[in-house]
């Protein structure tokens, strides 16, 4: 199947996968596909991917995951300029006071500094500040190279049938009503928080939703626009994230290019009405916020509801998954929305290529479920403090005032917002130490996983987390070594054990290769085991030093279990 992507071809009608969704989501698990050779379908209602900004924080850990795609320094260099501040900055208005500054790095000083950090950013990236829309378009081209890969916007997915041995889905083309049926062995629901599939299948969303807050809990006018004049005019130093705190207008805006282009968001007051809001009304809201009125040209706007943390009650039934916001859907504090929806593309790729190829039994799908919904529920439940935090510190009315008590107001409000601001950006534990425990492919050796602490990551290799990461005498990530598929890291690659896993293995239809990157004391050291399994995406699936476990220990991650 060659690799199309224009709403005038037509799907193939036989493919391995059907993915319904041209998301971060929906996008990734393409490439992840793709890469495997497994042929896969992609339909979505828009013409094409993202051109508003949406999401705008890639963290650590999905910089890892492109770094293993080789994507990580393309998308490196999109967005803000090299040197530009990743500051999250706090202001009464954007043109008054600031009140508090989280300093971070540009995207040329993270390149320099990932190398030198330890204990909890021990990382092979560091996160990167740039907008979805950038990230989609990078998606996008790195899957149309995959010859297996097709993918078709301007298409929807009418209805599907789920028939015990393959799916049958009906797709239209929004242009002229052409009609398509598509035979898939899988049918990936990546397609949003209106999610076709989530609805079809009759699964409902848990948790809360809309809750009402001074700010981040409401009806949000999101406006995308640029302003040219806004860095010749403000007086503060640049920042990614600027955020104001006044009894007026509250507001977030990221920088998209760092020269005049922002995503601009703001929340309604009771007494304002999104369905009767102007242009001119709009960039009032935005001329509110900074204080002073500048020039703008709107790009485009739009609204959301801020307050959302919702899980969905299962993440699919049979040969039906779901993925990214039409399993979960986040209020975008702390960025975890599209972290999250890439991780779950991540976890659910190797899986269907593995039970595509025949090389696994059906059961290793039912860990998706069982892995991806625990973290779901505990990135929105962070998502949702950090909202709360945020959102229920409500500003004085004295904050603006140039007296005394203004002032006072002012310093209370940045000790708070300084805290806040590290609270929420700060977060390797959130961004590293999500796991698999309790997981049918994850093999226990009974030692206890750190504790799970949003600003602080200890590095553990107790199966079902992230790998201890270290840079090598060679200059290489130790991810760097890692294979495509299963790695088994030993204290020698010729050593008899090693041998004999690989061995019995390959018998079993892993794709595995050895690797002994690091001395053994390192070895032991960072994982605590001569040998340690590591998955596709990986995690470490299993730690221990005798061969003799390998039948049982593979045949438990590949989801095999028949003899």
């Amino acid at each position: 199947m060659s690799a199309t992507t224009h709403g005038d071809a037509i799907p193939t009608p036989r493919s391995a996968v059907l993915v319904v969704g041209g998301g971060p989501c929906g996008l990734m698990l393409c490439n992840e596909l793709g890469r495997r050779g497994v042929a896969t379908v992609l339909v979505d209602e828009k013409s094409g991917t993202a051109i508003a900004p949406q999401a705008n924080a890639t963290q650590a850990r999905t910089m890892e995951h492109f770094r293993r795609l080789g994507i990580a320094d393309e998308i490196r260099q999109m967005g803000l300029p090299p040197d530009f501040p990743t500051d999250i900055a706090y202001f009464t208005r954007f043109a008054g006071h600031e009140l508090a500054r989280f300093s971070l790095p540009s995207a040329r000083e993270a390149q320099q500094l990932v190398r030198r950090t330890s204990g909890s950013w021990s990382a092979a990236e560091l996160p990167h500040r740039v907008s979805q829309k950038f990230v989609e378009a990078t998606l996008r081209r790195h899957a149309e190279a995959h010859p297996t890969v097709g993918l078709h916007f301007g298409w929807r997915l009418l209805r599907f049938d789920d028939c015990g041995d393959h799916v049958e889905a009906q797709l239209e083309r929004l242009a002229d009503g052409r009609r398509q049926t598509v035979h898939a062995a899988y049918l990936v629901g990546a397609d949003g928080p209106r999610s076709t599939v989530r609805q079809q299948l009759g699964i409902r969303y848990r948790g809360d939703a809309g809750l009402v807050r001074d700010f981040m809990g409401g009806t949000m006018v999101a406006l995308h626009l640029r302003a040219p004049d806004f860095y010749k005019t403000i007086r503060h130093r640049p920042a990614w994230m600027n955020v104001t705190f006044n009894g007026e207008r509250r507001a977030f805006m990221a920088a998209v290019d760092g020269r005049g282009e922002f995503a601009f968001h703001t929340q309604l007051r009771a007494h304002e009405r999104d369905t009767t809001l102007t242009d001119a009304e709009a960039r009032a809201l935005f001329h509110a916020a900074v204080g002073i009125e500048l020039p703008i040209e709107i790009l485009s706007r739009g609204t959301w509801t801020a307050g959302h943390c919702l899980v969905a009650e299962r993440f699919g039934y049979g040969r039906v998954v779901l993925g990214g916001d039409a399993a979960h859907l986040f209020t975008p504090t702390g960025g975890l929305g599209y972290n999250t929806a890439v991780e779950d593309a991540v976890n659910l790729g190797w899986k269907l290529a593995a039970l595509i190829a025949g090389r696994a039994a059906p059961a290793l799908l039912d860990s998706y479920e069982a892995e991806r919904r625990p973290l779901a529920l505990r990135n929105t439940a962070y998502a949702k403090g950090f909202a709360d935090s945020l959102g229920h510190f409500a500003p004085v009315p004295e904050i603006e005032d140039d007296s005394a008590a203004g002032a006072a107001a002012r310093a209370a409000a940045g000790a708070y917002l300084a805290a806040h601001g590290r609270a929420e950006f700060d977060i390797p534990g959130i961004t590293f130490g999500g796991r698999y425990d309790g997981s049918p492919i994850i093999l226990s050796d009974g030692s206890a996983p750190p504790a799970d602490r949003a600003n602080v990551y200890e590095p553990s290799a107790c199966p079902g987390g992230r790998p201890p990461h270290a840079w090598l005498a060679d200059g290489r990530s130790l991810y760097d070594t890692f294979h495509r598929e299963w790695t088994l890291l030993a204290r020698s690659a010729t050593a008899p054990e090693a041998l004999g896993f690989a061995a019995i293995a390959e018998s079993i239809g892993m794709d595995l290769r050895v690797v002994a990157p690091l001395a053994a004391d390192v070895l032991d050291d960072l994982y605590g085991a001569p040998l340690v399994l590591i998955r596709p995406d990986q995690v470490v699936a299993w730690r221990g030093a005798e061969a003799t476990e390998a039948p049982a220990v593979v045949r438990r991650a590949m989801g095999v279990t028949q003899a």
